[in-house]
């Protein structure tokens, strides 16, 4: 028992410096801690996740190329025109932009461009900056778990399926969508009196009689709309919509989805003498491709739909460079794609460091955790929040903790209710679009406390996070 709480600390250590450090570490010092219990303590390897890595890869080039084509300017800039024509709605119409952007897109870091004009909005316009922002913010992100092109999603329904419980990918956006966005208007319905307005506020006051200050805040406007939009940009965004649409249809209607043969072995088969007396077993020779009557056999295989998201955004990011001149080097260099790469880093390196953990001591966590979770199905969903602040990252906290929920007795539909928890991130907030949104509110409405813990994010979050859940948790139910 006690070397298990020492490994159990190696874990916690290594998510804990990996979020103080942030970015690529996340991953790497994850790598850290996986090389001390595999060589130091001897535990067996997990499975690093890659094909929920392959998914996020094929989103994030997908992503960038349509960001690099001028695709995703012209979505701010629709946004930005519905801000700026009923601006004193901000703080309900921001967090439903940041919300269906990230929907469609698949990523939360769209919303970095969107965040100055929903400041410059609220200024012009007399209204609290911090209003808008802050439940912006958290809706760009809670927003993942919507978003049918998200590893979050896809992660789920495929770890989902392996364990019992088949839930399409529409299905799984049909029960969250309107959750979290019944849990983010909650949110900004309380955000809308927040704070005092900047006619009464004091603290502001006394910053603009600092007639350079003043000029900072007041001086500026932040817009999109005098940017042309080509056609080629356009046509990018057609094409990305295309390839979402193609996905949601085929995952609905999978029994269209093309087949292939592959060889397995036959059910109840025994294990076969080869001549040079070495006994082989039936899946040893399904695995080598080799075919013998009775033992293996041939049988038609529906492509899974993983491959199927993996294809299609592959594709429709070749249509964009071919099609609509996107330069895969602007891709490379824009902010979806690097940050798309952290998290395949953070996703690969404490995904496998927790499947190698869980893996090695599951039936202690059986016996500590088992009897609580059967009576108290909802401590899954503070399980899932506590890991999210550790790690900043939904589709880490889903294949990390998913398949010992699972393993734990818990059904599936309750951990589908509880899919809002995978975002506890805002909970500290050192995550880049909180820490964007403060820097991006020229006003310093937006901010971390002195106590850290005091910030602008906090309640919004919270609201959005336990509204979601609930909804979730009945739709859930009612539904699965």
């Amino acid at each position: 028992m006690l070397i298990t709480l020492i490994e159990l600390l190696v874990v916690l250590l290594a998510l804990y410096l990996g979020s103080r450090y942030g970015s690529l570490a996340l991953g790497a010092i994850a790598g850290l801690g996986l090389a001390i219990l595999v060589f130091d303590h001897g535990l067996k390897p997990g499975t690093p996740p890659t094909d929920v890595i392959y998914i996020i890869v094929a989103a994030v080039t997908c992503a960038g190329v349509l960001q690099a084509s001028g695709g995703m300017d012209w979505l701010v800039q629709l946004a930005e025109k519905v801000l700026r024509k009923h601006p004193q709605q901000i703080t309900f119409l921001a967090p439903l932009c940041t919300f269906f952007l990230t929907v469609l897109c698949g990523t939360g870091h769209v919303m970095y461009t969107l965040m100055p004009i929903v400041t410059d909005v609220a200024i012009k316009k007399g209204i609290r900056p911090e209003r808008p922002c802050a439940i912006a913010s958290v809706a760009s992100m809670i927003a993942i778990i919507c978003s049918p092109i998200s590893a979050a999603v896809v992660a789920f329904s495929t770890i989902s399926a392996i364990n019992g419980f088949h839930v399409s990918i529409p299905q799984i956006v049909a029960v969250t969508l309107p959750s979290c966005l019944i849990g983010v208007m909650v949110a900004a319905a309380w955000s809308y009196r927040r704070g005092l307005d900047l006619d009464k506020d004091p603290e502001f006051q006394e910053l603009i009689k600092d007639p350079v200050q003043r000029n900072y805040i007041y001086g500026n406007t932040a817009t999109t709309l005098d940017k042309k939009i080509d056609a080629k940009s356009k046509r990018a965004v057609y094409i990305f919509l295309a390839a979402i649409i193609i996905i949601v249809v085929l995952a609905f209607a999978q029994q269209i989805l093309p087949a292939y043969d592959t060889i397995q072995a036959v059910e109840g088969a025994k294990d076969v003498l080869l001549p040079t007396g070495k006994t082989v077993s039936p899946e040893s020779l399904a695995s080598a491709g080799i075919l013998m009557a009775g033992v293996t056999e041939k049988v038609p295989v529906t492509i899974k739909m993983y491959l199927v998201i993996q294809i299609i955004l592959i594709s429709a990011a070749a249509l964009m460079i071919i099609f609509c001149g996107s330069k895969p080097k602007n891709a490379v260099a824009g902010n979806v794609w690097q940050s798309g790469m952290v998290a395949v880093v953070a996703i690969y390196g404490i995904a496998w460091l927790a499947n190698t953990f869980f893996g090695a001591h599951m039936e202690h966590i059986k016996d500590l955790l088992g009897a609580m979770v059967a009576e108290y199905k909802w401590t899954v969903a503070l399980m899932f929040f506590v890991f999210s602040v550790l790690i900043n990252s939904q589709g880490a906290v889903i294949v990390s903790l998913l398949p010992v929920a699972y393993a734990l007795g818990v059904p599936g539909w309750v951990l589908l209710g509880a899919l809002p928890c995978v975002y506890g991130y805002f909970f500290i907030p050192n995550y880049p679009t909180d820490i964007a949104t403060v820097n991006m509110d020229r006003t310093g409405t937006t901010k971390i406390g002195k106590f850290v813990f005091n910030h602008s994010f906090m309640v919004p979050g919270l609201i959005s996070v336990v509204v979601s859940t609930l909804v979730c948790y009945a739709l859930a139910s009612i539904f699965f």
